[in-house]
Parts: structure tokens; C-alpha cells; sequence
């Protein structure tokens, strides 16, 4: 896992693409082919005091678009299934939820957290969004949801479709 720094653009590129000031960056964990944020590290313990467990955060809103669709076309019931199916499946898909938590710890533990990590890991697919962030983040083979998403999404990171303010 490599985190950039952000920078004062990167932070003004993600406050675009969501919509909102970004807060407790930890850096950039995942770019567009363009050079722009895509994933964003997110400290799990914000200045407010409260625990964020989503250490990886999609903010690129044509993969969020991509995403939401195939949540709304059934994919996460899909990939719940294989779960209760294939062993060897649920048995890479907590691996994932265990890497996830170690990398969120490294930048600091949360007890409120403890076993807590995003996208429904380790029995349940919940948010591909989440999902897709882990494996843009630490790379494909690690979060198999995750890519299996991204694999199926109508976006593709080594395209970019960012809006020219935000390249």
C-alpha cells in the first residue's frame, strides 16, 4: 500500500468530486490515469473525536456512478452468494477484511473499531463503493469483491473521464 501526500490540489480536486471539504486526509491512496484522486485515506479517528472506520473512500464520482449501478443491478447478491458457497471465496474475503484493518491501524487504533473493517467484510457485501476503494487502493488479488467489481463496472481507472476542473 503506497498513501501520497495530498496536496493542496488534490484536496481542492476531492472537495469537487464530493461535494464537500475534505477532513482528516491521510493522503491519496489510489489516482486516475490522469494524475487525479480517486481513493482517499481517511484518518479512523476524526479531530471531532468520532470513529471513521472507512479508512478507504472512493471520491471519483464516475466510478461512485459506476458503482451504485451495479448495487442497484443486484451484483452485491451475487457476490453474498458466493460467499455462502465457496469457502475458499470467504476465506479471501476476510483475509481482506483482516489487511484492511491492519492498514486503517497503522495510522491509528480506534477501539471503538476493533474487528471493524467497511463494505460489509467479512460475511456480508454491503458497499461496493468500499469495496472497490480497498482494491483500487492496495492493488488487484487482495479484496476479491472488490475486484470483481471493478472488473465489472463500467468504468475503468486506466480511462480517464474526470471533468476538467478536477484533472
Amino acid at each position: 500500500m503506497t498513501i501520497d501526500a495530498a496536496s493542496a490540489r488534490d484536496l481542492e480536486i476531492m472537495r469537487i468530486q464530493l461535494g464537500r471539504p475534505m477532513r482528516d486526509v491521510v493522503g491519496v491512496a489510489a489516482r486516475c490515469v490522469c494524475g487525479a484522486p480517486t481513493v482517499v485515506a481517511t484518518k479512523p479517528r476524526l479531530a471531532d473525536g468520532s470513529p471513521f472506520p472507512t479508512f478507504y473512500y472512493l471520491t471519483h464520482p464516475g466510478a461512485t456512478a459506476a458503482l451504485s449501478t451495479l448495487e442497484a443491478n443486484g451484483f452485491m447478491v451475487t457476490e453474498q452468494d458466493k460467499l455462502a458457497e465457496d469457502s475458499e471465496f470467504a476465506a479471501a474475503y476476510t483475509a481482506a477484511h483482516n489487511a484492511y484493518i491492519a492498514d486503517r491501524d497503522a495510522h491509528g487504533r480506534v477501539d471503538e473499531l476493533d474487528g471493524i473493517s467497511a463494505g460489509g467484510m467479512p460475511s456480508r457485501v454491503k458497499c461496493l463503493h468500499a469495496l472497490a476503494a480497498h482494491s483500487l487502493a492496495v492493488g488487484l488479488g487482495v479484496n476479491l469483491v472488490g475486484d470483481a467489481a471493478l472488473a465489472a463496472a463500467a468504468w475503468s481507472p486506466e480511462r480517464c473521464v474526470c471533468a476538467p476542473e478536477t484533472r
